[in-house]
């Protein structure tokens, strides 16, 4: 494989971790490890948050220090991740807006087929991790139970934001988008990517970047660490939140919806919620099925 052949493929890896990180339900963590590529980003963001690694650029020994960091790797990736997240951007918002119903549906039936799946990798299950998984549960039904629809624009809180969706859009199981939903910020959040709102998304770019040098080598020890109860409580935490992805929690939003195409009052558009609720379970089968066909080496 040529250079820019690997750049490439890099370059689409990121895409799909773009459009996960978009779409709550599929983690952009979990794209990288199907696709081979999570080791090497942790690595990469680990090197990023060393001392020595910087003190290379510091020194002027560039080609090393880009080494260091898998540079290349990296810009590439970003390139992936930043076409696809403004691509899709003003759709989802587009779909939210005017389909709110089978939207959340979708990403209802996403979210459950991808659950069970993490759920079924853990083997050899002991009681210790039905106590971890029933905590994960318990904390995401709490959270969103006490957690408001709506939360402040203020731009502080936009960092806040950046910072703790940042860190769980890198861990497979738990989707950066479906945290920034708990948040009550993913709509705004992805009106401010679509309309191009530099204040807010510099803001919430510099959350980012402070959430990956804050918790960027504590998610590298938890990994390694404590892999297992780590994953046992963010895939319970991600089917205790799904109250919060519910196709019908916001009667306001469906109310908009039935007047904005014409649909009767009091509408519940169940056939298309099912409907698109499988389709979302689809995607997550499908790509469950090529990644486990290439990790066969059918493909």
């Amino acid at each position: 494989m040529t250079n820019a052949t690997k750049n490439l493929v890099v370059a689409l890896k990121g895409f799909a971790m773009g459009a996960a990180n978009v779409v709550p339900g599929v983690s952009g963590g979990t794209i990288a490890l199907l696709t081979g590529i999570f080791n090497e980003l942790i690595d990469a963001l680990n090197a990023l948050m060393s001392v020595s690694t910087w003190k290379l650029l510091i020194k002027g020994r560039l080609k090393e220090f880009w080494e260091t960091i898998h540079g290349t790797f990296l810009l590439w990736l970003a390139i992936g991740v930043i076409v696809s997240v403004f691509s899709l951007a003003k759709l989802v918002g587009f779909v939210l807006a005017r389909f709110p119903v089978q939207t959340w549906a979708f990403f209802f039936g996403l979210i459950v087929v991808s659950a069970v799946f993490m759920l079924s990798d853990i083997k050899g299950w002991k009681l210790t991790d039905v106590l971890w998984t029933v905590l994960g549960i318990a904390l995401g039904a709490a959270i969103c139970l006490v957690s408001p629809s709506e939360t402040t624009s203020d731009l502080w809180f936009i960092a806040i934001c950046g910072a703790i969706a940042i860190c769980t859009m890198i861990l497979p199981g738990i989707s950066g988008s479906f945290i920034l939903i708990l948040l009550g910020k993913y709509e705004y959040i992805m009106n401010a990517v679509s309309e191009l709102n530099i204040p807010v998304l510099v803001v919430f770019a510099i959350g980012c970047a402070v959430g990956i040098v804050a918790f960027s080598k504590f998610l590298h020890w938890l990994i390694g660490k404590h892999e297992r109860p780590t994953l046992l409580v963010l895939i319970g935490f991600t089917i205790g939140a799904l109250v919060k992805v519910w196709p019908w929690a916001d009667k306001a939003a469906r109310e908009a919806a039935n007047i904005f195409i014409g649909a009767p009052e009091g509408a519940l558009h169940i056939g298309g919620a099912i409907l698109w609720a499988i389709i979302g379970a689809g995607l997550v089968l499908s790509l469950e099925w090529v990644s486990r066909k290439d990790s066969r080496g059918d493909l």
